[in-house]
Parts: C-alpha cells; sequence; structure tokens
C-alpha cells in the first residue's frame, strides 16, 4: 500500500463516493467469478464465515438469537451468510452493489438441496432501501464497509433501519494491517506505511480512473463513527489465527495471522432509548 504518482496503476490517494461505487461496482461485477471459484469453498455456500481467520458464526453467535429475527445483510455477495441464517429460522434480506454477486447467490440458491431462496436487493449501502426501525438484527462479513467512502453514512443507514434493541456486526480489515505490505510471506511483517494514512488504496488505469478502491479507517475513526450513528460498541473481537489452519488468502496467512491481528469484527447495540 505505498504512495505511487497519480499515474501509477496502484496509489494511495482520496477517492470520491462516486468514484468509489462505480469502480467497486465494476470491479465485484468482474471479479465475482473468480472470487466465488476461489474463495466458495471456504466460506461455503450455506455457512458463516466473519474472516480469513475462519471465525464461524455457528460457534462464535455474535449476532444473539437469530431465529425468529429479522436481518439484513450488508453488502451479502453470494449470500452465503444470509443463506445460514435463514436455515436457522431467521427471515433474511440480502443487498449488494454487484448485480454478478447477486447472481452467484441465486445460482447457489438453484443448486440447493434445501432449497432456501434468500430475498436478495441490489443497493448500495449509503441508502438501504427499507423504512426505519425495519431489522431486528443486520450484518456484514467483510461487505460494503471496505469499499465504501463514506462508511459513517453506512452505519448511520444501519442504525436507522435496526430497531431500537437490535444488533449490528460487521467485521473488517484489521486497521493496524494498513502499515503492512499485503503479503503473506515475512515482507508482510515489516511496517511501511502510516497507520494514520486514510488516503484510499485506488486501483487505476492510465487516464487515472480508479477501477478500485478500498478506504482506511483506524479503530478510533470506526468507535467514533460507530458513537455518531447512535449506537453502542458492545464488544471488539480480534480473531486469532487458530492452529491447523494452513489456508492463505491474499495477505492472510499463518505466519502473519500468529503475529499481528488480521480482522477486526465490531459489535454494536442500538440503545432501547435514544442517546442523550
Amino acid at each position: 500500500m505505498g504512495d505511487s504518482g497519480a499515474n501509477d496503476p496502484v496509489t494511495r490517494r482520496a477517492a470520491s463516493v462516486e468514484e468509489t461505487v462505480r469502480a467497486n461496482r465494476a470491479w465485484w461485477d468482474g471479479a465475482s467469478d473468480w472470487y466465488q471459484d476461489e474463495h466458495g469453498e471456504f466460506l461455503r455456500d450455506d455457512g458463516f464465515i466473519w474472516c480469513a481467520e475462519g471465525l464461524d458464526e455457528a460457534d462464535a453467535r455474535l449476532l444473539g438469537p437469530v431465529a425468529g429475527r429479522r436481518i439484513l445483510e450488508v453488502g451479502c455477495g453470494a449470500a452465503q451468510c444470509s443463506r445460514w441464517l435463514a436455515a436457522q429460522g431467521a427471515s433474511v434480506i440480502g443487498i449488494d452493489l454487484s448485480r454478478r454477486q447477486l447472481e452467484h447467490a441465486r445460482r447457489i440458491d438453484a443448486a440447493s438441496l434445501s432449497r432456501v431462496r434468500v430475498p436478495l436487493a441490489q443497493a448500495d449501502a449509503a441508502a438501504l432501501p427499507f423504512a426505519d426501525h425495519s431489522f431486528d438484527v443486520a450484518c456484514s462479513a467483510f461487505g460494503a464497509l471496505p469499499f465504501v467512502a463514506d462508511s459513517g453514512r453506512v452505519l448511520a443507514e444501519v442504525a436507522r433501519v435496526l430497531r431500537p434493541g437490535g444488533r449490528w456486526v460487521f467485521s473488517v480489515s484489521h486497521p493496524i494491517r494498513w502499515c503492512f505490505p499485503d503479503d503473506p510471506g515475512e515482507a508482510g511483517l515489516v511496517a511501511r506505511d502510516s497507520y494514520f494514512d486514510r488516503r484510499a488504496y485506488v486501483e487505476q488505469d492510465e487516464s487515472g480512473e480508479a477501477s478500485y478502491a478500498e478506504h482506511h479507517r483506524t479503530l478510533g475513526d470506526w468507535v467514533r463513527q460507530i458513537h455518531a450513528a447512535g449506537l453502542h460498541l458492545t464488544d471488539l473481537v480480534e480473531p486469532e489465527w487458530p492452529d491447523g489452519h494452513e489456508r492463505l488468502w491474499g495477505g492472510w496467512s499463518p505466519l502473519r495471522g500468529r503475529i499481528i491481528p488480521g480482522t477486526a469484527i465490531f459489535v454494536c447495540d442500538k440503545p432501547r432509548e435514544p442517546v442523550g
């Protein structure tokens, strides 16, 4: 994630809301076939895996009881997590910016022996197409939040559609990872960039048009945005790399995972009474 010039294919620079949406919708539409082929087996068609460390919601229970609850998955991809929630008795809706990701969800639905078909909508996480207080729970496993320029707006939207007493849990790359090269080997253990450099990681063409954008926030940034949305931070989970787990996922690896955290999972609750 080192600094580069304005015409370099990879750089750190500001990226607007509009540029980010345009770039990431196109990127995920183009990359979803590869992504599902590469990671689908690990994610499982009907599993709820929070992160590359393999933390499973079936064990972690970060969402609390889900049976009978109305749940929104933000940035659902192929809806693996939504499908697991539906199998537990939840009423689930999944949204994603990428049409191709949602097509993969329908492909999995069609092949599912359980015949679970998750309701889906193509939507921007910063403008959720739902009424206030529509959901008991919302979740996002590396969906949407790393890929939006205004994460505070997304948090506010989620808070709006949650009922009082509702829960919101989301996972992102651990902010400390932005200090290190995205390399699963020893090169990925040497800090290179400033933790406080909040410029986006941008892949771009020769004209400088972004084709992919990922945005960095510090832990403090996330805490402040959660509070500004009127939510309470109930827990911050930093999954440890488990013994026997040898699978690489991009910059995630056993070597790095046993030394520095790779994922941050924020567990948030909406107060039953307005925050004063």
